[in-house]
């Protein structure tokens, strides 16, 4: 079910990258749908639980704050969907440059993230929203 889920994803992700990003307008009302801030910390909490859990990832995370990456996962997401936070962190080349992310690992927080939006009850479409924004930094993630 999770594989189906990943492999419809993928293809919405897709099709919603290839029409061009979304416009201001509809980015605030992406920021609403995920529940605004409370909502968007509660995704971040979920996401981080699960990766931190997660056998495939958690060792990713043994010298991370992750308090600090709480709050600059919160805003980005926040920013990114349209709300009125501004992220300040480093660039996700900068910040990743070092650590030797690989594409199982990057694909394993995306299905960690999803896991925590489904136990959150976001609608599909508003997922790949999300979703959508996000994948363009995967190229300054992984790094093999």
């Amino acid at each position: 079910m999770l594989q189906h889920s990943i492999a419809r994803s993928a293809l919405v992700l897709l099709l919603t990258c290839s029409a061009g990003a979304p416009g201001r307008a509809s980015e605030a009302e992406l920021f609403n749908q995920l529940g605004g801030l409370p909502g968007i910390q509660a995704l971040v909490d979920g996401t981080l639980r699960h990766s931190l859990d997660d056998p495939r990832i958690k060792a990713s995370f043994d010298d991370t704050n992750i308090d600090r990456l709480k709050g600059l996962l919160t805003s980005q997401f926040c920013a990114l969907s349209g709300g009125p936070c501004i992220y300040k962190g480093r660039t996700m080349l900068a910040s990743h440059a070092a650590l030797g992310i690989k594409a199982r690992q990057m694909d394993a927080l995306v299905e960690d993230m999803q896991l925590a939006m489904a136990e959150q009850h976001i609608p599909f479409p508003t997922q790949n929203r999300l979703l959508a924004l996000l994948a363009p930094m995967r190229d300054e993630v992984v790094s093999q």
